[in-house]
């Protein structure tokens, strides 16, 4: 029996299919025999392929769904888009640039970091079979980028004045920058930046695209079917086809797993994790630093007590972060210091770590007259951790005197009204790995709405001088500063680094070979 299955039939089925495998992991069992297509014709960058259909299942965001991944907050909308969508680049770290171009074959940077070039690739088509031009990258940046709700989506218009941003001819795009800066590379390049024809206003199945894939089917909260890219630019994927499905339950995707629904498994519970250590058709595959992501309680300085300094301590005194990882993890993570992007250069690894003191914590909240405070907890299960990390933090707030409680929001929801989120007093949250200074401004610099009220004008002086910088200790040191204020003063308590846990049936390779590793992608991915 061919391991490809009838597409229409499986986004039909999807909702029950989700609620099945919660049950019982054996009801859905596929064949497993592999059938390489023959009919497809190579592109220029074809290369060897395995053929098949590979089925790989994530945690999405329900009904409300959309083709839209400039304003889809869930994993699974980036990983689709990556399947059908150019990409600027990704970060590589092992690359000349730090960044392996993907749609451009280069970035310039003037000498006084006043403008960047994008030269964009000469062999790039969309799937109607017209070129991709500067044009598009530039209705991209600035008509769909940069309106975006999503701040990782924002972080190019804070970077650089879209508004006088400009095509020089076909191939290249300038783009002014708003500051100077040194790591606009890093920006740009960061996987999620993707590049949609100039024009486009509305995403649909049918669309011209660019990707490793063609999108031919789309169910919301259910999933979405792909076909191989014959004329994909550089690399044409060893796929015959991708199959995304939307499956909430860490459980449920383990059991889809283990029973050859599926290929790949994203982001799995740890307590799921384990349960598949000993199981001889699957293997564990998780991200290492500094690919993992961070896990934190944003408190907002535009609501009381947390406007209040010795408040924010206290709560980032009170957890216990070692006991997070070891109850929530099994030890399989590593302790946090309230700054995000750990394992990136630019991280300030030299500042001490934040100690566990609920004697202390508890006598600044007495000290801010906020002894007996009640505070509600927001979070979700966006990625596994957050909801079992909130119930810690929760315990550990009561011990120093908060009556705290967690409120849990169904998966895909927590983001889904970003302006409401960024209006709690008290949110979970997780950060996408990628380097600190970036993460900064992407989020927090001048009172970014994700910054949950935090505005310093001199942090984000310095933060500005740090990218600013050509010389990397200068830029290190400018960079440690910056990040001190924010460990001293700041509104995050981010007590845990987790790896994405991700599994996979035994003979699939080449996804860690799509650089993206919180958002995998498909294009270099072959199946037994």
């Amino acid at each position: 029996m061919s391991r490809q299955i009838d597409r229409r039939a499986f986004l039909r089925r999807g909702a029950a299919a989700a609620g099945a495998l919660a049950v019982g992991p054996g009801l859905l069992a596929a064949c497993s025999t592999d059938e390489p297509g023959t009919d497809a014709k190579a592109g220029d960058g074809s290369s060897p392929r395995s053929g098949g259909t590979l089925r790989a299942a994530f945690v999405g965001g329900g009904a409300a769904e959309s083709l839209d991944f400039f304003n889809g907050p869930s994993a699974l909308d980036l990983v689709r888009a990556r399947a059908w969508h150019g990409t600027l680049g990704n970060l590589d770290p092992g690359a000349p640039d730090g960044v392996r171009y993907g749609v451009l074959k280069g970035i310039d940077i003037s000498d006084d970091l006043s403008a960047y070039t994008l030269h964009v690739r000469p062999d790039v088509r969309f799937t109607d079979g017209s070129k991709l031009t500067a044009a598009d990258v530039l209705h991209s940046l600035s008509a769909l980028a940069a309106r975006s709700k999503l701040p990782v989506y924002r972080l190019a218009a804070a970077n650089f004045d879209l508004a006088r941003a400009k095509a020089d001819g076909d191939l290249k795009v300038v783009l002014p920058t708003l500051r100077p800066i040194a790591d606009g590379r890093m920006i740009l390049c960061q996987g999620n930046f993707l590049v949609v024809k100039d024009g486009t206003k509305s995403f649909r199945k049918g669309m011209p695209s660019c990707g490793p894939f063609r999108l031919t089917e789309f169910t919301a909260g259910q999933g979405a079917a792909f076909e191989r890219y014959d004329d994909h630019y550089g690399h044409v994927p060893r796929l015959d086809g991708l199959e995304l499905r939307s499956i909430a339950d860490s459980t449920a995707r383990a059991g889809a797993l283990t029973s050859g629904e599926i290929d790949f498994a994203h982001d799995l519970s740890p307590v799921t994790a384990r349960t598949l250590a000993d199981n001889g058709k699957v293997e564990l595959v998780p991200t290492k630093s500094p690919y993992l992501v961070g896990l934190s309680f944003q408190m907002n300085m535009g609501t009381k007590p947390f406007d209040d300094p010795r408040v924010r301590e206290a709560f980032k005194l009170a957890v216990d972060r070692q006991a997070m990882v070891n109850t929530v993890f099994y030890g399989n993570a590593q302790v946090g210091n309230d700054l995000p992007a750990m394992g990136f250069p630019d991280y300030a690894e030299g500042l001490p770590q934040r100690a566990h003191d609920p004697d202390r914590a508890r006598a600044l909240l007495k000290e801010a007259g906020a002894d007996g405070m009640k505070v509600t907890l927001t979070t979700g299960p966006e990625t596994p951790g957050m909801v079992e990390m909130a119930t810690l933090f929760v315990e550990d707030l009561k011990k120093v005197g908060v009556r705290a409680s967690v409120r849990e929001l169904p998966a895909g929801q927590l983001y889904a009204d970003f302006p409401a989120y960024a209006a709690l007093p008290l949110a979970g949250s997780y950060q996408m790995p990628i380097p600190a200074l970036s993460t900064y401004q992407m989020s927090t610099a001048g009172g970014s709405p994700s910054a949950f009220g935090w505005k310093a004008s001199a942090t984000d002086t310095l933060v500005a001088k740090a990218r600013a910088e050509s010389d990397p200790a200068e830029a290190k040191k400018l960079g440690t500063q910056a990040q001190r204020t924010r460990w001293e003063d700041g509104n995050q308590v981010l007590p845990v680094f987790k790896p994405n846990l991700n599994a996979q049936a035994k003979g699939v390779t080449g996804i860690h070979d799509d650089l993206f590793e919180q958002f995998p992608g498909f294009s270099q991915a072959s199946l037994a």
